[in-house]
């Protein structure tokens, strides 16, 4: 039998296991430092109390359970030997014939790691449950507070960055300020609430067509968020975020303004990219290391038309299912084929009715869209009972503008990312897209 670890329980690894489950010919050892599967694409709703963490997130060993062939184990890689195949965790070494990492990514604070305090990322369920916190600790403290001014800057969110995650958190805040404030606080005045969505480049959502930028601009307007574009961010701290020579006093910011892939490609000797994605050959393969794979947030796929793979869901389910055939291929004394990415599109949530779908020639906005992006956030969940709950939970949020427990447990805490001494000393410019030299910032 040959032996096959994954490192990476995400949606690129739990693929290639899927793939390779119940062979005879193959052992797999998947591992992750976490026991669960968690569906990033909703986590934002765990942060806006909108779902529970337990509706995104499915135990590993459960959704592999029907693989006889699949070993789950919750650990840390600390590094790999490419030559040898060798993994050294934090309960031993394990050796294998194939090596597939998908390790995932993390915020990326462009050198700035001590923003890190005063602006949250999104990426794991302590992240989430400490936006949470933060959110309902500012609408607590300025349903008390009996200055005008205290309550303006605590009833002012920033968030950085105004790719899809930005503009959900975004979307999100500006319905609980208008739906549900005026419901449950006394005190607190909703027109007092001010959102900022603050973007280095020219519009938000710019991986998706002007057209639809434009229009998801126009719905957080309506939401009551201002879109502040070409404004990189030059300092954060406890007290709000500065933009050049102005400066937002906020109670709460939020990060989204990039990520990069977790460093091991870097520490193993492997060439990165800026990011710290591992660059791959069109088999997924490393170059130089054909029993090693790469998937997910951490490879780095250059495309024949230019450019470079996003990290999307939809790139790592088919990269992993990808590696799976293609180890299967060797297995069978096979060629192996070459990836080719399905592009299935992209989409982003801002509201009730109001989201925006992209695929080629193929651009929907409205109510539409927000039908779609449900259906497919249902389809890719793991586990039936996940899907009916989620579906339950958002027909009753839909009807009734009501959401889960708005709980505030100050023994949550925020899970920052570990310190890693590849990190680069130097501050990495923030600049704003080229374009914004000839298009003035939109500062409502």
């Amino acid at each position: 039998m040959k032996h096959v670890v994954i490192v990476g329980g995400g949606f690129a690894g739990i693929n290639a296991a899927k793939v390779l489950g119940n062979r005879k010919d193959v052992k797999v050892t998947l591992i992750d430092k976490n026991n669960f599967h968690l569906f990033q694409p909703l986590l934002y709703q765990v942060a806006m109390s909108a779902l529970n963490a337990g509706e995104i997130a499915y135990p590993l060993r459960m959704l592999l359970s029907r693989y006889s062939n699949v070993t789950v184990f919750k650990g840390i890689v600390k590094t790999v030997d490419p030559r040898t195949k060798t993994v050294f965790t934090d309960f031993g070494e394990i050796s294998c014939d194939y090596l597939v990492l998908t390790c995932g990514a993390k915020h990326h604070y462009f050198g700035h790691n001590e923003w890190e305090e005063f602006a949250p990322g999104l990426k794991t369920i302590g992240q989430a449950a400490e936006i949470r916190r933060r959110i309902m600790e500012a609408y607590e403290n300025a349903e008390r507070s009996g200055s005008d001014l205290e309550k303006k800057k605590l009833l002012t969110f920033v968030i950085v960055g105004g790719g899809p995650t930005g503009v959900e958190l975004a979307g999100a805040i500006g319905e609980m300020s208008r739906y549900y404030l005026s419901k449950y606080y006394k005190n607190i005045d909703p027109k007092l609430s001010r959102i900022f969505i603050v973007h280095s480049a020219s519009r938000i959502l710019n991986t998706f067509s002007p057209e639809l930028s434009a229009k998801a601009t126009r719905a957080l307007e309506k939401l009551g968020v201002q879109v502040w574009t070409c404004s990189p961010v030059n300092r954060i701290d406890a007290d709000g975020v500065q933009i050049g020579n102005e400066r937002i006093e906020a109670g709460t910011v939020l990060w989204a303004a990039g990520v990069r892939a977790t460093s091991i490609g870097r520490t193993i000797g492997f060439e990165t990219d800026q990011t710290n994605r591992i660059v791959v050959s069109d088999d997924l393969s490393v170059p130089g290391y054909p029993d090693v794979f790469v998937g997910g947030d951490q490879a780095h796929f250059d495309l024949e038309q230019g450019g470079t793979l996003p990290g999307l869901a939809s790139v790592a389910i088919q990269e992993g299912q990808s590696i799976g055939r293609n180890i299967i291929q060797d297995l069978l004394g096979l060629p192996r084929q070459p990836f080719r990415y399905n592009d299935k599109g992209q989409m982003a949530m801002i509201g009730k009715n109001a989201s925006v779908a992209e695929r080629g020639k193929v651009k929907l906005s409205g109510l539409p869209a927000w039908l779609i992006w449900l259906g497919v956030h249902i389809y890719y969940l793991s586990g039936a009972k996940h899907r009916l709950f989620v579906i339950l939970q958002w027909a009753w949020s839909y009807f009734t503008f009501g959401h889960g427990a708005r709980i505030v447990n100050k023994e949550w805490r925020f899970y920052a990312n570990l310190p890693e001494p590849a990190e680069p000393a130097e501050k990495e410019p923030i600049s704003p897209d080229p374009s914004c030299a000839y298009q003035p910032a939109s500062k409502k």
